[in-house]
């Protein structure tokens, strides 16, 4: 029997998958449609259900294949968008809200993110988060590629607290997050969301990675996905086009690896000694 996907809680005690799916860079190509729209219907179906996608990925034709692909099951999916920095004023953030709204053909997003941080002050994006709670548009507002500093920035805003995920880029070759912003995120119960968890396929090459993931059965990317969903308040949100690849990255979860392997694990991928600066793809 497969394991349930672990879940995470948002500080507003709302439960959500801890292994979901990305959507960066679909929509891009219409031939590919098809293969995406069931890759997000079979992530559906077997319970990755946290879908993430952003008015920036292919220019809002990533949330139109969302929307094709939740049609009628709107009510299964906790739906994850993004509005871009130079649009997150006060007026500019409803308005882009309103247009992904549009797009995805639903009257509510679940949480909406602001994709990295940009020309508006705080203040004024998380009035406008607020105003759209108020308005029933979206359940909950967080940030993305926001590192300790920018966390603390937020918190200190009016209204700032209300954050519910940072979502970052962080994996097994990224591990920047765990030195101090993973804790700071820990202590302040704002869940991490990791994007790119497999490092778009570079590090599934790793020997360590290969010998450890034969040792299990399992593959290398099933065991990238663990090391993430090992660690409390951690979501990952692998993309893939590909039904039967959204099926495999399912099988993380089951997986129980040995304090050996883990350690083994480190020694190929290092964790920070040091802070280092947030990275970004």
């Amino acid at each position: 029997m497969q394991e349930d996907v672990p879940t995470v809680s948002l500080p507003s005690g709302v439960n959500v998958p801890a292994l979901g799916l990305g959507t960066w860079m679909m929509g891009e190509e219409p031939r590919s449609e098809p293969d995406e729209i069931a890759s997000i219907q079979k992530a559906i179906d077997i319970g990755m259900t946290l879908i993430d996608t952003a008015e920036m990925y292919a220019d809002g034709k990533s949330e139109e294949v969302v929307g094709k692909a939740i049609a009628g099951r709107r009510d299964q999916v906790f739906l994850v968008s993004k509005v871009y920095p130079w649009n997150a004023d006060s007026k500019g953030t409803i308005d882009a809200c309103d247009r992904s709204l549009e797009r995805m053909g639903t009257d509510y997003i679940d949480l909406y993110l602001l994709h990295w941080r940009g020309p508006h002050a705080l203040r004024e994006t998380v009035a406008a988060f607020e105003t759209l709670k108020q308005q029933g548009k979206i359940g909950e507002w967080g940030v993305s590629n926001f590192d300790t500093s920018d966390m603390e920035e937020l918190f200190a805003v009016q209204g700032g607290g209300n954050c519910a995920v940072n979502q970052v880029l962080y994996n097994l070759s990224r591990r920047g997050p765990e030195y101090d912003l993973l804790p700071w995120c820990q202590r302040n119960r704002v869940p991490l969301m990791a994007y790119s968890p497999i490092e778009q396929g570079r590090i599934l090459r790793n020997a360590e990675l290969i010998r450890i993931a034969k040792a299990y059965q399992a593959t290398p990317a099933q065991i990238a996905l663990a090391f993430l969903l090992e660690r409390d308040g951690v979501i990952a949100i692998p993309k893939s086009s590909h039904p039967q690849r959204v099926e495999e990255n399912r099988g993380a979860a089951g997986l129980d690896i040995s304090d050996e392997d883990w350690d083994a694990l480190d020694a190929a991928f290092p964790p920070p000694a040091k802070k280092m600066p947030l990275e970004m793809l």
